[in-house]
């Protein structure tokens, strides 16, 4: 045991208590061996090791010259193993035998103080870091099959929210760095792929542009979070900022891998409706008829669920080749991927490769390449309704229309075709669509995209270093759509039946970095690093857009735009620039202090004349504790690292070009002049000068706490960001002749709480590890219009209001049904049998004064945890994921409890109210009218999910074969949650910030099964 510090008292009364055995223990003592030494690294003497007799809890530690005396019962000394272990270092064990001086010299282990992470513009040492960045590992990002980097993102870090705005293959992701930090700007963080930076934009039924790369080209993700990690990147960094590093080739024998997996997916859950009996049931009530005669003959009826949702295949087959020698290192893989989709007609294809080459031409220059080519084709359906505040979702997806549709109908005619449903039961459901005619039309998007970086390294002087970067993100693509006239019902054919269209864009990123870099260390303890860079970046964008309508059939569908009656075309080109300086110092002293100080200068074409350039600075420092003289002698206490920063970032991202100029369009209409038809052009935007990038300042403090050797660690993080100048629509006096100006005017807030642990349980022959994560995040409106607005409806249900979070709900609150005896108050559609609201301001009406906050969108927390346990060649990992707190507006709800007639309904209108079943659930069937919009369908949306389970097993080596490793793997096996829709996790307007945690039925994600193949060459 290390000695204990008594006090006088403590000791003599300890002394008498063992005066019985004094003799007995002084003969013993006499007998006992004393081993001296000294404990160095290289010839420096290493003060604090800790110097452990291995099986015991007896130990010691080095003074400040490394040395140490250690007391060893005699007998035992021979059979004894000291263990010698300091953070920062390889541990070693020695067996004394029959020496009574030890002298050992520890190696510096790489895999602590050595252990690099990637930051901006460079690399530093992760006990050199000051600001909160975080780093996920190749092997976490592919747990999954995955087709989007930022989906093997979700709940594996802390402060990070990822939210799968859709199931569909190929679908957008939402990515939210400590909270969402703009209102009509973009809150997606920056992408730096090797270099080259793209963002992540586009709605619900978009392919996401990280879809085009392949998640197993990643080498490693490091995660920008604080001001002081991202202000590197400027005016793009407000929103965080995630480095992707994909695999380099590797000095040494070459390296042939393949990997492949082939699976099922399946839909979780479907919901509930009524069958044909009790629609028809339903129908006779609703309209006072007997238009089915006889209801309860009709039995089940179509499921039209089970007609878009099936049993699809995903597969990803990849083979990768690493290998090089000291001059030239090489990393080659080709991949394809393919998804089908759980609703028909969907689905996700793609085909990658990558070559990274690096070659060293001499000792003093370098040069290299990565080059990242994809063709990506997705073939998607509409989910969603594509308007906001919408209740009507069984019009606008193929969803809503599966639910709505009356089970009394059926999907196909005679020779296959698709039956419209107007041409069915006399024409009475002709205002709802069959399902199946979202699956017959084309809605395909062909992708191609290149991201190239070149670099070469001059190393100049010694310490001082240049690096010339050029990149270049190609990108084009090409969409076709067609709408057959099939699926129009025959009496409403006419000359504008059919309709199609082809896009072709194509998008040219150009990106120049010049950065210099200077390290040295002087006066043995101190480390300078300083980093300046100049860059320039121009982006280009072009469209053309060909629309038809009037097909005289759909044998050529879109392929022969020129046989339609009516043709339009349409073109758009913008172009943008950001030139940038930027520079950084990095100060070390003994690996104990820490300062960093950064600064970038912006100047991009999008601003306003009066705000062409704008100042990004940072500052942060760390003290590792576990270095000062009073930290030393805690054995159990391995690292601990206090930081802190501070800084400005911006967010352009938000801003298109031209937005700060005063612009005209094409009216859309044409004119009769001289009995000649002209296109008009009138005034679009009014010009703002003034327009500039929206501002976050941000300070952080964390703490970095490691246990037991390291087997235990923790990392704690506070932040607080107040984002200002934030881009908002303002409404200007109709006598400007504009409605509207959008300006920097508004304020907001984020701050909050993270903790991630790691620990390593097990170290043995079964291993054990574990890991997990938890976010609370607090968001906050701190202004709109300079005080001129406080509340503003942005839907029927969603208010930006200040000192509320963003996308709160406002509606009526739900009061159960209207029943015999009860007073209707007026002010809405109230009736017998139907929706009750709280008169909440008590003046006998009921109006939009009644309304209040009824449900937040935003979590109370995030988490996630995972576990791997690893025996003689099995492994076996799981990951869960979860939200605690958020509601979800159900807009489906709306639609689907609102017995109006001609729709389906969900199941529970099956004990709707009447005279003789007075239900306080559900309303009674009445025609026409709407619902008011209540709490009632405002649901806690907390769920837990099992996002992943997979077994695994290595074979024994083989002979030529380094590894062969076979699973199987299940993802989304299990979801926990009371909410009542599809998918508790669901985020229906993709990119907006105002309107979250809205489902209007998109994309379910599935559940899949799948087994797969690693193999090593």
């Amino acid at each position: 045991m290390l000695p204990l510090k008594r006090n006088w008292l403590a000791s003599g009364l300890l002394c008498l208590l063992l005066l019985p055995l004094s003799f007995s223990s002084f003969a013993q003592s006499a007998r006992n061996a004393s081993i001296r030494g000294r404990v160095t690294s290289g010839t420096d003497p290493l003060p604090g090791v800790n110097v452990i007799l291995k099986g015991t809890q007896q130990g010691t530690t080095t003074d400040a010259n490394g040395q140490y005396t250690l007391t060893i019962p005699d007998g035992n000394a021979e059979s004894a193993t000291l263990a010698f272990s300091y953070i920062g270092y390889v541990s070693q064990e020695v067996k004394v035998g029959n020496r009574t001086t030890i002298d050992v010299s520890l190696a510096l282990d790489d895999r602590a103080l050595s252990e690099v992470v990637v930051v901006g513009y460079g690399t530093q040492r992760k006990v050199e870091t000051t600001g909160a960045i975080a780093s996920v590992k190749a092997a976490d990002l592919v747990q999954t099959p995955v087709a989007n980097v930022a989906q093997g993102l979700q709940s594996r870090v802390a402060g990070v929210q990822v939210s799968q705005n859709t199931g569909a293959p190929g679908g957008n992701i939402s990515v939210r760095i400590r909270g969402t930090n703009s209102i009509n700007g973009n809150s997606e963080p920056l992408y730096v792929v090797d270099g080259i930076q793209i963002s992540n934009m586009g709605g619900i039924n978009d392919v996401s542009p990280l879809s085009t790369i392949n998640p197993n080209d990643i080498e490693s993700v490091e995660i920008l979070k604080d001001a002081s990690a991202s202000a590197i990147y400027g005016s793009r960094a407000a929103n965080g900022v995630v480095l992707i590093t994909t695999k380099r080739g590797k000095t040494g024998a070459t390296r042939v891998t393949f990997d492949s997996y082939y699976g099922i997916q399946k839909v979780n859950k479907t919901l509930p409706v009524l069958n044909a009996s009790q629609f028809a049931q339903l129908e006779n009530e609703v309209f006072k008829n007997n238009f089915y005669p006889d209801p309860a003959s009709l039995g089940e009826g179509t499921n039209w669920q089970n007609l878009i949702f099936r049993q699809a295949a995903i597969q990803n087959h990849q083979l990768s080749i690493n290998g090089g020698t000291e001059k030239t290192q090489v990393a080659l893989s080709a991949n394809y991927f393919n998804q089908d989709g759980i609703i028909i007609n969907s689905a996700f294809k793609r085909y990658s490769y990558r070559l990274n080459v690096d070659h060293k031409i001499s000792d003093r220059v370098k040069v290299g390449t990565s080059i990242l080519g994809s063709y990506a084709i997705n073939s998607g359906i509409t989910t969603g309704s594509p308007t906001i505040g919408d209740a009507g979702v069984v019009t606008g997806s193929i969803l809503g229309a599966a639910i709505g549709a009356p089970p009394t109908l059926v999907p196909y005619r005679a020779d296959g075709s698709v039956f419209p449903f107007g041409e069915q039961a006399g024409g009475q459901y002709r205002e709802v669509t069959n399902p199946l005619n979202f699956a017959s039309v084309l809605n395909r998007n062909a992708i191609k995209r290149t991201l190239v970086n070149f670099y070469a390294d001059f190393n100049i002087l010694k310490g001082l270093n240049y690096r010339a970067s050029f990149n270049a993100d190609i990108q084009s693509n090409l969409r076709d759509g067609y709408s057959p006239r099939s699926i129009v019902n025959k009496s409403d054919l006419n000359d504008n039946s059919g309709s199609g269209f082809k896009v072709n864009g194509n998008n040219l990123n150009l990106l120049h970095e010049s950065i210099l870099t200077y390290s040295t260390s002087f006066a043995t303890n101190h480390t300078f690093k300083a980093t300046a860079v100049v860059a320039s970046q121009s982006e280009q964008y072009n469209q053309n857009q060909i629309n038809a309508n009037g097909f005289p059939n759909d044998a050529t569908q879109n392929e022969a735009l020129q046989l339609a009656l009516n043709r339009t075309v349409t073109s758009t080109r913008d172009r943008q620039r950001l030139d940038s300086y930027l520079a950084r110092v990095n100060y070390g002293y003994k690996d104990k202090y820490f300062l960093d100080l950064t600064a970038r200068v912006d100047g991009s074409s999008k601003f306003g004349a009066n705000h062409k350039y704008g100042l990004f600075p940072a500052v942060s420092a760390a003290w590792r504790i576990i270095e000062e003289p009073f930290a030393k002698n805690l054995t159990w206490l391995s690292d601990l690292k206090l930081r802190g920063s501070y800084g400005i970032t911006g967010n352009a991202a938000g801003l298109v070009p031209y937005q700060s100029l005063a612009t005209v369009s094409a009216s859309g209409s044409d004119y009769n002049f001289n009995h000649g038809f002209v296109t008009g052009i009138n005034p679009s935007g009014i010009a703002n000068p003034d327009l500039r990038w929206e501002k976050s300042s941000q300070a952080d403090i964390g703490l970095d706490i490691s246990l037991l050797n390291n087997r235990i660690s923790f990392i704690v993080d506070a932040y607080q960001k107040t984002t200002n100048d934030l881009l908002y629509v303002k409404a200007l006096p109709l006598s400007s002749g504009y409605g509207t100006i959008t300006g920097n005017y508004a304020k907001l807030e984020n701050k909050g709480l993270e903790f991630a642990v790691n620990a390593r349980i097990l170290d043995g022959p079964l291993k054990w590890n574990v890991s997990g994560n938890l976010t609370m995040n607090r968001n906050k409106v701190l202004d709109l219009d300079g005080g001129t607005t406080q509340e503003r409806f942005i839907t029927a249900y969603t208010v930006l209001k200040v000192g509320q979070p963003l996308g709160m709900f406002k509606t009526y609150v739900y009061d159960g049904i209207n029943q015999t005896g009860e007073t209707i108050l007026p002010g809405y559609d109230g009736r017998l049998g139907g929706l009750k609201v709280k008169d909440i301001n008590g003046d006998g009406t009921i109006s939009a004064a009644d309304q209040v906050i009824t449900g937040n969108p935003n979590p109370k927390f995030i988490y996630g945890f995972s576990t791997n346990l690893s025996y003689k060649g099995f492994d076996l990992n799981m990951f869960l994921s979860g939200s605690q707190g958020n509601d979800i507006y159900n807009a489906a709800r709306l639609s689907f409890e609102m017995p109006l007639g001609q729709r389906n309904q969900l199941a529970g209108l099956a004990n709707r109210w009447s005279p003789t079943n007075p239900s306080n659930d559900y309303v009674s069937g009445a025609q026409a009218g709407r619902l008011p919009v209540t709490s009632q369908v405002v649901e806690d949306g907390s769920y837990l999910r099992c996002k992943n389970l997979t077994l695994g097993y290595t074979v024994p080596r083989i002979k030529g074969i380094q590894q062969i490793r076979v699973y199987v793997s299940t993802n989304n096996l299990f979801t926990i949650t009371k909410y009542s829709g599809f998918d508790p996790e669901v985020n229906t307007y993709a990119g907006q910030n105002t309107a979250i945690g809205i489902d209007n039925l998109v994309y379910p994600q599935a559940k899949s099964f799948l087994g797969g193949l690693q193999v090593t060459f």
